[in-house]
């Protein structure tokens, strides 16, 4: 029995068609010449036009030198439907045969359900390919912000997405520690601890230093354990002693942010191990040996202009096209012989992707950072590595934060940044993992505070997590009122389940494989948000309209386990978000 009953009706449908037009052409019915037809299926929008459609008689019109009318009824008149998923075919249109589903179909939705259980949605789609999902990978040098929580979700969600449609997935959180930000920080929290132990009135800050109190508190907890003993030490070795203390400080504090949160990482690969291997220089020798570096002016620039005019030659665009294009070249190492952080990313990648073998490289970013894409990934293609095909970005609107409908402004250089721990003491976690992925990366975000807390309809999650809990009680009320434990499926009576609203929440539950297989294929996991929301929808009208307690033995088992393929289901679809799904509420 197939596990994904959208893809066996459609294959089904398509296995009819042929046997069809087979029969009548062995008939004398048909010309010969339509078995390489191919039965295109669709879904049609609209239920009055059957459950699935094929518009074989159409493609086949040309081949056969009949009318797309008169082949499609003389295939409705040779369709064996016995024992197959479908109650009948209908000639439709300008020669559309259209399909309804009968009482086998929705029989196995539910025995699909109930046979993966939680793993219901499981495909090979992936093929057991490996994939990175890197995300968050914020700057070490503060707290976690509103930013870093949209992109946790997106990433962790997706990578649970991945890993049921068949993908090896590997997560993974970049720790940028090395590099100008951390010699920032450094700065910063020198300033402070001097500040701290002078006067502020006698050390200036740094112009571009980190504004936020938690540099304030760096210092203090620094003084508080090495005293002013560093006031006299050379000013870099201080302030290198400074970044690791931070460092030792902000990172466990990110770790437990986002356990917090849900998330949980297979490695935290530091950046300094590219830099201290001596892997950053590795790489760019070789970008070196493959002619794509020049010195000017004492610095080694990649030739990023003609990296990018050769990806963008193969991807299809003319060479007018390209010369439009306002290119520049990247510096891989300065004057002052530090490598920059785009030659660290080049090497971050090469490792991901050349060291440790990963098909793909899927990587959460912020909208701004759009314009590193393509030079990233032609500078993999020009070590080899197919960047442009094996590293994936997936680049994420911003998020806007409103409390009683006005935006809370947040900036993390001036520190009035929103901490993530700030925000998880504001609304629950599954609130917050919810709401950041209810729409796509494509797509701004507005969070509403107000909204996340209340506890009616109006609030997506809270109307999901109903669902789930309402059934379960629901169920509970019905197993001891009617002695009845819930059925199996091949117990059920399918054939009873037939108003509009139990085939749709029917139909709704089959979907659920087909959602997540488009939510891998686009890298959008909002998808699972809108199908449980869906879903939800459709068993709160089917518990509206159908009693339970009270029916016939027959359609009390029948609906008690619509109702717990529906939970289970849910069930699922939360877990994939992490989000909990509560018994009671």
């Amino acid at each position: 029995m197939t596990l994904n009953m959208i893809e066996a009706a459609q294959t089904q449908v398509a296995a009819l068609t042929l046997a069809a037009y087979q029969k009548a052409a062995a008939a004398g019915l048909l010309p010969s010449g339509g078995e390489s037809v191919p039965a295109k299926v669709d879904i049609p929008k609209d239920a009055k036009n059957g459950d699935y459609a094929t518009s074989y008689a159409l493609a086949a019109a040309k081949a056969l030198g009949k009318s797309p009318r008169d082949i499609a009824q003389t295939l409705a008149d040779n369709m064996e439907l016995e024992g197959t998923y479908f109650d009948k075919v209908e000639l439709a249109g300008p020669g559309f045969l259209n399909f309804t589903l009968g009482q086998k179909w929705f029989g196995e939705v539910l025995s699909a359900v109930e046979t993966q259980g939680q793993t219901y949605g499981q495909s090979g789609l992936g093929q057991g390919k490996r994939v990175m999902v890197e995300f968050v990978s914020a700057n070490p040098t503060g707290p976690m912000h509103m930013g870093n929580a949209r992109g946790g979700v997106l990433g962790d969600s997706l990578a649970a997405v991945l890993d049921r449609v068949g993908y090896d997935v590997w997560r993974e959180f970049y720790v940028n520690d090395a590099g100008n930000q951390i010699h920032k920080f450094a700065l910063s929290i020198d300033a402070r601890y001097q500040q701290l132990l002078l006067g502020e009135d006698k050390v200036s800050f740094p112009e571009d230093g980190y504004q936020g109190e938690d540099i304030r508190e760096l210092a203090r907890l620094f003084w508080e354990e090495e005293g002013d003993a560093w006031l006299q030490r050379p000013e870099a070795e201080r302030q290198d002693a400074m970044a690791r203390f931070g460092l030792k400080i902000n990172i466990p504090k990110m770790q437990a942010d986002l356990r917090r949160y849900k998330i949980e990482y297979d490695q935290w690969f530091l950046e300094s191990t590219l830099h201290e291997s001596g892997y950053v220089q590795d790489t760019v020798d070789k970008l070196t040996a493959a002619g794509w570096t020049y010195e000017k002016e004492g610095a080694l620039w990649l030739d990023t202009t003609g990296l990018l005019k050769k990806k963008y030659m193969a991807e299809g665009k003319t060479q007018e096209q390209v010369d439009k294009l306002d290119l520049k070249d990247d510096v891989l190492r300065r004057q002052n012989g530090f490598y920059t952080y785009f030659a660290a990313d080049i090497a971050y990648h090469r490792n991901k992707l050349e060291v440790r073998g990963f098909d793909t490289a899927i990587n959460i970013w912020g909208a701004d950072h759009h314009g590193h894409v393509h030079r990233l990934q032609a500078a993999l293609d020009g070590l080899g590595l197919d960047g442009s095909h094996r590293l994936v970005v997936v680049l994420m609107q911003m998020v806007n934060l409103l409390q009683d409908g006005q935006p809370v402004r947040m900036s993390k250089r001036t520190g009035k940044a929103i901490a993530l721990r700030d925000l998880l003491d504001e609304v629950s976690v599954d609130a917050a993992r919810f709401f950041f992925n209810s729409r796509s990366y494509t797509s701004g975000l507005d969070f509403d505070l107000a909204l996340a807390v209340r506890e009616d309809s109006e609030n997506p999650v809270y109307y999901v997590q109903y669902a789930h809990a309402r059934i379960c009680s629901l169920i509970a009320k019905v197993v001891e009122a009617e002695s009845v434990p819930v059925p199996a499926a091949g117990e059920v009576d399918a054939g009873l389940l037939n108003s509009p609203e139990e085939l749709s929440l029917l139909k709704t539950i089959a979907r659920f494989p087909e959602e997540l297989k488009l939510a891998a294929r686009d890298y959008d996991p909002s998808q699972v948000n809108r199908y449980l929301a869906l879903l939800a929808g459709d068993f709160h009208r089917f518990y509206n309209a159908h009693r339970i307690k009270g029916e016939t033995p027959a359609l009390v088992q029948a609906r008690l386990k619509l109702a717990d393929t529906a939970r289970s289901v849910l069930a699922n679809g939360l877990s994939l978000l992490g989000v909990a799904a509560p018994e009671k509420m």
